[in-house]
């Protein structure tokens, strides 16, 4: 059967009621407008959410995508109206996966309830209003390129990719809960980061998972397809599991890591009255004796705090360095995320910078590095100076906000290989995570997830922070204020963890990096740029098959 002969999706959607059950009402899709529709599309994009962690069922989205697809199918006819209807159903199925993904975030409001709390549901409402206009966009762009071909599946995955990475770029980006999650969260499956990467990850995740969609055609050939996408997802998981099976996890002589994660509460943890006993509170945890450390700090070389653990300026305390050497053996080195005070960078007014630090036995800072990606509302306001006038402020409350680092910057700790420090979700970004210059052997990243609670937004962010590894082939080691912290290896396998909302000591060896980095931390952009041009050309192919006719 030719492209052309292909029966058309109104032929289909008659066929399917003819023959009545679950495929005509499935085909019934294309046939809903205005708010159906988009109930319809926000509705799957919902259930396409619980793909994403904690919950981790990526089946939801072979479910939520071919919905997308029938409902975009309902689009063809006039150019112009079909592109404004695709643009709503992508915006109503983003704004739903968005929504039901990332609602936690409202929980940040609540910390300082009597501040923050009217903000919350501008905050629960806008942020998903949008992010989704990235799928919008994508759903737009697909429909330029639809056909009634299977091929069209080549144009979805195409253009909800490209949506997917512009949402992790534009505006200091956002690329939290990106499709290709779906897929990072079963060890096997989440090797495949290593070539691809996580925005490979979600062309795979888009075209693989819409080819359900092809059952409803009543075609033996189109049931080829979602054939050729289950042996895919198998093949890339068995290849996984053999990649796990041949590496096994080293570590590097000599390194005795100790996470300490103290559990505070985000309305406690910078009480300024309070300073003296949350350090000593925290320095008295760190001591303790462990079953791998029986000996406590006197086993340890490199002791780990989370980000701003400290409720204070460290230099305008004098008494803190002395209760630091008091505690600290000879042999430990402290790493600690606390808030520095210095001149600002030339085009920044605040003084006050999220910091990681290095300091020796006796409480000396030896090194500093400061966050380069800061968290807008959170860290800094938008138009600082107007809206704080306006008496806005962001949820830290610093007068100002921060200053950000120009760039990222690797840092030398005494006793571990050069590190790549990452303050919260700087760990998100991927292909953004190692500094100029010499190729760091571990990624260091410090966060604070008790603004969230006990919600799915601490398990999002150690997914995305554990997929960095496989894709970079290097270890993480993960210090979390209220959890989740970890020691990951190379290829993502957990080592020791700290639950969410525990107080723990994560104590383990330091696992050594790839001898050879991943395709995916090395050509990332080129395999993804191949993987888009190969994806458009077969989207294409119906419309060229068109003019060939017609010539």
């Amino acid at each position: 059967m030719t492209f052309q002969e292909a029966r058309p999706p109104a032929e289909d959607a008659g066929r399917a009621r003819r023959r009545g059950g679950l495929a005509g009402r499935l085909l019934g899709l294309r046939d809903l407008r205005g708010w159906r529709r988009g109930l319809a599309a926000m509705v799957a994009g919902a259930v396409g959410a619980l793909a994403m962690p904690p919950f981790g069922l990526w089946p939801a989205l072979a479910l939520a995508f071919p919905v997308l697809v029938l409902l975009i199918d309902g689009t063809r006819g006039r150019l112009w109206p079909g592109l404004k209807a695709a643009a709503g159903i992508g915006w109503a199925f983003g704004f739903g996966y968005f929504l039901a993904s990332l609602w936690w975030i409202g929980a940040a409001f609540l910390v300082e309830a009597e501040v923050f709390a009217w903000l919350l549901p501008f905050a629960v409402l806008a942020m998903p209003a949008g992010l989704s206009l990235f799928t919008a966009l994508g759903a737009g762009v697909a429909r330029l390129l639809w056909s009634d071909s299977p091929l069209r599946l080549f144009a979805f995955a195409f253009a909800f990719t490209g949506a997917e990475w512009l949402r992790g770029h534009v505006l200091t980006g956002f690329p939290w809960n990106t499709f290709g999650y779906a897929f990072a969260q079963w060890l096997p499956l989440m090797q495949s980061a290593a070539l691809v990467g996580v925005y490979g990850l979600t062309f795979f995740a888009l075209l693989l998972l819409a080819t359900p969609v092809l059952a409803l055609s009543g075609r033996r050939r189109d049931l080829a397809g979602i054939a050729a996408a289950a042996a895919l997802i198998a093949a890339a998981a068995a290849w996984g599991a053999a990649r796990l099976d041949a590496t096994a996890t080293r570590f590097v002589p000599d390194v005795r890591l100790r996470i300490m994660q103290p559990n505070l509460p985000q309305d406690q943890k910078f009480n300024y009255g309070r300073r003296q006993e949350i350090l000593a509170d925290y320095l008295r945890q760190s001591a303790l004796p462990s079953s791998a450390y029986p000996n406590g700090l006197l086993d340890v070389t490199t002791l780990i705090w989370p980000e701003s653990a400290l409720p204070f300026i460290y230099e305008r305390e004098p008494w803190a360095a002395a209760a630091i050497a008091d505690t600290l053996p000879a042999n430990v080195t402290l790493i600690t995320g606390a808030v520095r005070y210095g001149a600002p960078p030339k085009g920044q007014h605040s003084p006050f910078f999220n910091a990681v630090r290095v300091m020796d036995h006796d409480g000396n800072v030896l090194r500093s590095t400061d966050k380069a990606h800061l968290v807008p509302f959170g860290e800094y306001l938008p138009l600082q100076d107007t809206l704080e006038s306006l008496g806005l402020e962001q949820l830290t409350r610093v007068r100002g906000g921060f200053s950000s680092a120009g760039a990222l910057r690797a840092l030398e700790v005494p006793g571990l290989p050069l590190v790549a420090p990452l303050v919260c979700y700087e760990v998100i970004f991927s292909g953004n995570v190692i500094p100029e210059g010499e190729r760091p052997r571990l990624l260091l990243n410090l966060t604070n997830d008790a603004w969230f609670g006990l919600t799915p937004g601490p398990y999002q962010h150690f997914v995305q922070a554990r997929l960095r590894a496989v894709e970079e082939g290097l270890p993480l080691v993960r210090a979390a204020n209220t959890g989740i912290s970890a020691m990951v290896d190379p290829m993502g396998r957990i080592v020791a963890l700290g639950a969410l909302g525990t107080q723990a000591l994560v104590d383990a060896g330091l696992p050594e990096p790839l001898e050879t980095a991943p395709p995916a931390a090395l050509h990332a952009g080129s395999i993804l740029l191949g993987v888009q041009f190969s994806s458009l050309l077969l989207a294409l192919l119906p419309l060229a098959w068109r003019i060939a006719r017609k010539s």
